[in-house]
């Protein structure tokens, strides 16, 4: 079992470029997302596994078609990257905390991820990574975007990159998850996490540094001003949302999405009204940003 604090560590690592032995990798864009082929994420070998790890750290976002497994399954999977991340607000199935649960239909009043965000940002010890199994989907519509916060920090400007480093950013979960998820029943808690981050990431398996700031949980930059904090967070999120550095997934029945949560960033396109989108995704445990 690998250790949640370390993330998930590649044995054995081929150098980039090196030929996968037990499973296909058809890229998506250069920078970053690839579909996996060959593999039965119900049953992984071992040779699989390191495969899997060495692939996510290369492309940042793997998937993964026609997968029929089971929650347990689903779960089994997970575990095998590391100790299992409880969200603090979302919905999960019926006994299984660990198992968040993705609706939407006509009569719900949002959908999943709809705007630019890294999961549970707020969290001292953000995720590792993020494993959506959409069993349920629109013919058309309900695509994900990713992007690659390893581009988005590399295109910076050389003074923009001495400027961040060594600031940090406060990411806050209380005006995120207050109410949001009142039309599954779930009650509010007294509280919801809240962290203070470094703008400028390190990557603690590929050693990349990343830009680590989000429309959806970051509040403001600590140590300068509010309004200049402001205006550099506003640079950066346009800045990250920039095309270039994206891919887009379109999703069929029984498809798998595994993220690497600490150096991407992506956006749920809710387009489909009034069809139905549904699935479970598995959270993995993450480190404290460095």
């Amino acid at each position: 079992m690998l250790n949640a604090k370390e993330g998930p560590r590649i044995r054995h690592q081929a150098p980039e470029g090196t030929p996968y032995e037990t499973i296909t990798v058809e890229k998506l864009t250069p920078l970053i997302g690839a579909e996996i082929g060959g593999v039965d994420l119900a049953a992984v070998s071992n040779r699989q596994f390191d495969e899997i790890h060495r692939a996510l750290a290369e492309n940042l976002v793997i998937f993964f078609r026609d997968q029929s497994f089971s929650p347990e399954q689903h779960l089994a999977f997970g575990r095998r990257f590391g100790e299992l991340h409880r969200h603090p607000a979302a919905p999960h199935a019926p006994g299984i905390p660990e198992l968040m649960t993705i609706y939407a239909d006509k009569d719900s009043p949002r959908a999943n991820g709809e705007g630019w965000h890294t999961d549970v940002s707020c969290d001292p010890e953000p995720p590792m990574g993020t494993i959506l199994h959409i069993k349920q989907c629109p013919a058309q519509g309900g695509d994900t975007l990713f992007a690659s916060m390893y581009a988005a920090y590399d295109a910076l400007s050389e003074r923009m990159k001495t400027y961040l480093a060594g600031l940090t950013a406060i990411h806050d979960g209380e005006h995120v998850y207050r109410g949001l998820f009142d039309n599954f029943g779930v009650a509010d808690k007294p509280s919801y996490p809240k962290a203070e981050h470094p703008v400028i990431r390190t990557h603690p398996v590929t050693g990349k540094k990343a830009l680590y700031v989000n429309r959806g949980f970051t509040t403001r930059i600590r140590g300068i001003p509010v309004d200049e904090s402001d205006g550099i967070l506003r640079y950066l999120y346009e800045h990250m949302e920039n095309p270039l550095f994206q891919c887009r997934f379109r999703w069929q029945p029984n498809s798998v999405a595994f993220w690497d949560n600490r150096c991407t960033q992506h956006r749920a396109l809710w387009d489909y009204w009034p069809h139905t989108r549904a699935g479970n995704r598995v959270t993995i445990k993450g480190e404290k940003p460095v």
